[in-house]
């Protein structure tokens, strides 16, 4: 099988794996985006021959330009280069492992024109997931998960022959570097114990969410719109040793679990090969001498960003847009060392407080929810 994939973010910790497995599996890329790493894209370009590169930056594609002006690779910017690289005609697949809200308009071009989407912007489905799972359905687009947990349960679906079978979905959480600590000693935290994560190596921004647990609270909302569940359906639980990535639980008590070594290249491959399985480039795990697997109910009180996106996740409408822009924010300050690690949770609080939720949102609405969320927090931190 042969794949042309349209790589949106290739320069990020998901996008460099992504190019590993095309590597491997002997497939084709017609195009890569980045923001403004110029000179990693520019090496990637070199090696994988793409048609369209593109900076999101417009002085970093400039700049790419110009180092690769001896190439056949034509250079765009802007979101309209990341809406050319999705829709490409000759890509029949686009992975979109873009961070933040700027993956949501190229991901709903690729789906007008029926691509496959391998899905790694949790924000896409976060703040839109209504409006982007109608139109795959409407356009007969196809929509697989790169995240773990969730092509953990996209892999344990796969035998259900409707939903209604379906007890419960259980997410894994790993828990951070902070599992167990009171907030009292969170207070303390710094930037660079935050981004040791004791189980995955990843970007900053979903490292420090991994902390606050607020990226468990997003996949959360993900699985609510990718398996059209209800709230009350879908249960998370701590799962330290990160080798079993989620469950799902059907109405004869039966469990079905996806596991594997913690490395994100085996859901990328599935991602990138469904329905068939090709030989993996992820270490296989090896039974005998994998820790003993444990399990514990998260600390909601403690964790308050696990707490707010859980409550985003049961408001209709806005609400998941407006938690997640203050988030995007609110890291983005603590990164910058502006704010603490608690104030993170505050300031996102203070946002869903703040900004009014409409409950039948249009696509402008969720841009419009997102932005307004993100001047408050600015505003809160100046």
């Amino acid at each position: 099988m042969h794949r042309v994939i349209s790589l949106l973010g290739s320069t990020g910790s998901i996008g460099r794996q992504s190019l590993d497995v095309i590597a491997a599996s002997g497939m084709s890329v017609c195009a890569l985006t980045a923001n403004r790493n110029t000179k990693l894209l520019e090496e990637q370009v070199r090696a994988f021959r793409p048609r369209l590169a593109v900076c999101y930056d417009e002085e970093a594609a400039a700049d790419l330009r110009v180092r690769l002006a001896d190439t056949d690779t034509r250079v765009l910017s802007g979101m309209e280069g990341l809406i050319a690289a999705a829709t490409m005609p000759e890509a029949d697949t686009v992975l979109t492992a873009v961070m933040g809200m700027v993956g949501l308009r190229p991901t709903l071009a690729a789906i007008r024109e029926k691509k496959r989407i391998a899905l790694a912007n949790k924000e896409t489905l976060v703040c839109a997931g209504e409006l982007v799972m109608d139109a795959a359905e409407q356009y007969g687009a196809e929509i697989v998960p790169v995240d773990s947990e969730h092509s953990a349960l996209f892999q344990c679906l796969q035998g259900c022959r409707d939903r209604g079978e379906v007890r419960r979905l259980i997410l894994t959480a790993s828990g951070g570097p902070f599992f167990g600590w009171t907030r009292e000693r969170l207070a303390s935290v710094t930037k660079e114990d935050a981004l040791k994560h004791p189980n995955w190596h990843m970007g900053p921004k979903i490292t420090v969410d991994s902390a606050t647990l607020m990226n468990k609270g997003m996949e959360f909302i993900e699985a609510m719109r990718l398996y059209r569940m209800p709230p009350e359906k879908i249960s998370i639980v701590v799962h330290r040793q990160s080798i079993v990535h989620s469950l799902v639980e059907y109405n004869d008590n039966a469990i079905l679990a996806q596991i594997g070594t913690p490395d994100m290249r085996l859901p990328i491959q599935y991602a990138l090969t469904y329905p068939n399985r090709t030989e993996g480039v992820a270490e296989p795990l090896d039974l005998l001498s994998c820790p003993p697997l444990t399990f514990e109910k998260p600390d909601e009180e403690t964790f308050r960003c696990l707490h707010l996106a859980l409550k985003a996740a049961r408001t209709p409408g806005t609400a998941c847009a407006i938690m997640n822009g203050a988030n995007e924010v609110a890291v983005a300050a603590f990164l910058a060392d502006q704010v603490g690690f608690l104030d993170i949770a505050e300031l996102v609080e203070a946002a869903m407080e703040a900004v009014p939720v409409t409950e039948h949102p249009t696509l402008e609405d969720v841009l419009e929810a997102d932005a307004a969320a993100r001047q408050a927090v600015r505003e809160r931190i100046r």
